[in-house]
């Protein structure tokens, strides 16, 4: 396993920021890791400059948006173009995210959303006009997440 450098103090303010990035001060993160308020700013500024941190996104509720109609799309990419048809998949209107998968035919899983199946077929036409194949469509009720609880306190930096 590759060493990127994360300690518990890392662990404690990646944690955090899970958490509740928006609401909770570089005072607050600090009085949860045991360390400064200094050291959390530059450890932030230090996990987004690694890429750690990649960004900080609201968590949108798109059924309270008014979008009512989340699809997943278990597409088949030709293997060497996968990873590049991504950024193409993601300008179509009405995708929220591409997850690239390893394993098995489906090799791509494309998020969408919309206020009806009206809105998600031309996704899926889309979809097919850069060459996939949609293999699956799943309709999702509820999507829920949780931070991850690997960046507690106390967590060994590799498995044993």
């Amino acid at each position: 396993m590759a060493d990127h450098g994360i300690d518990d103090v890392d662990r404690a303010i990646l944690h955090a920021l899970q958490e509740d990035a928006r609401n909770l001060s570089s005072s607050d993160i600090a009085e949860r890791s045991g360390t400064s308020d200094s050291t959390v700013r530059k450890r932030i500024k230090r996990l987004e400059e690694k890429e750690v941190i990649k960004g900080y996104h609201a968590a949108i509720d798109y059924q309270n948006s008014g979008f009512p109609f989340k699809m997943l799309l278990f597409c088949t990419a030709p293997i060497p173009k996968r990873g590049k048809m991504i950024q193409d998949i993601l300008s179509i209107n009405g995708v929220v995210s591409v997850q690239e998968l390893v394993t098995g035919e489906k090799n791509l899983l494309v998020t969408v959303v919309g206020k009806n199946d009206d809105d998600v077929t031309p996704v899926a036409q889309e979809l097919l006009d850069l060459g996939l194949t949609v293999a699956d469509e799943v309709l999702v009720r509820t999507h829920k997440t949780t931070p991850f609880g690997g960046f507690t306190s106390g967590q060994s930096e590799e498995p044993e």
